[in-house]
């Protein structure tokens, strides 16, 4: 999409819009570190086993290994078909940056898993005394980053699918655009597999995650506008062009919408946990609410 106004160069990024803007998504990204500083050090009751170990207690934590080996390998092979087709210009787009934010979840927390089920015990008699080691352990980097991009991708999705399906196909489909199957699949397959990998998983989810979700959309919109700023004048969604008046109500609404999307997954969790702790009340392991901070 090309510039809906005359003015480039400098003169682009003086426009009063621009400020605007500018302050929409600073003000979030500010907010957001000073959350996480006060954060510091807080008890957080979310165990190594909690990584690895799924729901049900009858559910070998294997089966949860070879769902997210095969879900990364999909995935995968999703993103290597779509570059191939359009080449390494689709990571100019929110999209595929989501879709491999959640490619690099699913490859991390295969590793996670891998290293859980070598801890299996030999006789059944050790399970309670693995299970109760591995409840005294503390979380390191690798399993910290795992939460916090489970959190980060669940926003994301949520967010990704959303505008496209609701917002951007229903208006923007014609001769330029057309809905393919490998196009669907990208704006799908990742909320379907990341839905599945809650429904399995015992990791928690709360609304402190949506920090994550609040500094990872703005990472974008600074890429977006290093890039711009640049060589590039073209923008991959017409709500992020700074040109017209407009703008700041474009820029307002798509930070107030995390929110709901966010909000959504939330939604999700809670359900998952009302509904299968109730139907399935012995096989069903609900993990204990944790405390937003």
């Amino acid at each position: 999409m090309e510039n809906s106004g005359a003015v480039e160069g400098i003169e682009y990024w003086l426009q009063w819009q621009v400020l605007l803007c500018a302050l929409i998504f600073v003000l979030p990204t500010a907010l957001a570190v000073r959350l996480l500083r006060k954060r510091g050090g807080g008890s957080d009751p979310l165990k190594p086993v909690d990584l690895w170990a799924p729901c049900w207690r009858n559910l070998h934590p294997r089966w949860l290994l070879f769902y997210r080996a095969f879900a990364f390998i999909a995935m995968a092979y999703l993103l290597y078909e779509t570059v191939a087709a359009f080449g390494f210009f689709v990571f100019f787009f929110y999209t595929q940056w989501t879709f491999a934010l959640v490619l690099v979840y699913f490859a991390i927390a295969t590793v996670v898993s891998i290293r859980g089920c070598r801890r299996k015990p030999i006789q059944t008699g050790e399970k309670d005394n693995l299970l109760k080691k591995d409840m005294e352990e503390k979380l390191g980097f690798l399993e910290n980053l795992l939460q916090i991009i489970y959190q980060t991708s669940a926003g994301a999705v949520m967010l990704t699918d959303i505008v496209f399906w609701c917002l951007l196909l229903p208006f923007m489909s014609g001769e330029n655009f057309k809905l393919t199957l490998l196009i669907g699949c990208m704006h799908s397959v990742n909320a379907v597999f990341l839905i599945i990998e809650s429904a399995v998983n015992r990791m928690p989810f709360t609304w402190f995650g949506l920090i994550y979700f609040v500094l990872w959309s703005c990472s974008y919109v600074v890429f977006q506008w290093a890039i711009h700023a640049c060589c590039v004048k073209w923008w991959p969604y017409p709500f992020l062009d700074l040109s017209t008046p407009w703008a700041p109500l474009w820029y307002l609404a798509l930070a107030l919408v995390h929110i709901p999307c966010y909000g959504l997954y939330v939604l999700l969790t809670k359900a998952k946990h009302a509904v299968f702790s109730t139907w399935f009340t012995r096989s069903f392991v609900r993990f204990p609410e944790k405390k937003e901070i």
